[in-house]
């Protein structure tokens, strides 16, 4: 029986993701390291009693810390910070552009594959991987076209989400270089750890309110959508990737999530009404059955 496993566990992963954007429009108000501080913090307090036992018992090189601090610092820090500093320059209102991250994301990705973990490319990957990725740029983009009509704020944002795209992309071959000797439980757990712990520095230098001298702390709702996020698109999502990708080549893992624009399109059109164009309709058809395609070559793998 063929084990489709890992890319269904990074396809659930993916899901979640897409109701990040919708989850931190609440959080607007708040300095992104503050976010970022907070969502880990929670994270880290809601998963210790489930897995401190795994920890306790798992013993790290020093090659495991240097890939634990890196995958922190790249992806849980200026990934996560760069993604909502990118969400905040649009007002969370024009977020198609800020998806262009997990368009360029593959690139990254695959590139660092074929650099630190020698995974080889044959043409039936590479002609699945672009179609999907052309048909992912028509999904978030009506007609293909960007609208930078927000003004210079969107321009900016387009850097940030480069910037994610890169951290992101990255941290997905060094996460797979460690889930191959560590737990995806241990290694959840460490992420969290040692995000909170670099971002806390950050947190004094960068967490206070425009013109004043007081950190900007969550109100009692906004912990509420900190915790939300960390049930869902935030700990609970990384644990179910994780999982995917210690059974998963990252140069098919990262093409399966970009089903995260996919469904984040149609939540969009679900709760704030807007309308997807023909284009659309058709490129997230064409981006479904390339994923499909994709998830397919894993046995071959």
């Amino acid at each position: 029986m063929k084990n489709y496993t890992g890319p269904i566990f990074i396809l659930i992963a993916a899901t979640l993701w897409a109701f990040d954007g919708l989850i931190r429009q609440y959080l607007y108000s708040l300095p992104p390291i503050t976010i970022i501080f907070f969502e880990h913090l929670i994270g880290l307090i809601i998963l210790s009693p489930f897995v401190y036992k795994y920890v306790f018992t798992t013993k790290l090189t020093k090659r495991d810390w240097q890939l634990i601090v890196l995958i922190s610092v790249l992806s849980g820090l200026f990934g996560t910070l760069w993604f909502t500093t990118a969400l905040g320059k649009v007002h969370f209102i024009s977020i198609s552009v800020v998806f262009l991250l997990q368009k360029l994301q593959p690139i990254f990705a695959i590139t660092s594959a074929r650099i630190f973990l020698k995974e080889k490319l044959d043409a039936r990957y590479i002609k699945w991987a672009v179609l999907a990725i052309v048909a992912a740029y028509f999904v978030t983009f009506k007609n293909g076209y960007v609208n930078f009509a927000t003004g210079g704020e969107t321009i900016i944002a387009a850097f940030y989400a480069l910037g994610a795209a890169f951290a992101w992309g990255t941290s997905t071959t060094f996460s797979k270089i460690l889930l191959g000797k560590v737990d995806f439980k241990v290694s959840t757990f460490y992420r969290f750890l040692v995000t909170g712990i670099v971002a806390l520095p950050l947190l004094f230098l960068f967490g206070r309110g425009e013109g004043s001298t007081n950190l900007v702390m969550p109100d009692f709702s906004q912990f509420g959508f900190l915790a939300l996020i960390a049930l869902s698109t935030g700990m609970i999502a990384l644990l179910i990737y994780y999982r995917g990708l210690a059974k998963t080549p990252v140069h098919i893992s990262t093409i399966l999530e970009l089903t995260f624009p996919f469904f984040a399109i149609f939540l969009d059109m679900t709760i704030n009404n807007t309308i997807l164009s023909v284009s659309q309709w058709i490129a997230a058809l064409v981006l479904v059955f390339s994923i499909y395609k994709i998830s397919r070559l894993r046995e071959n793998v």
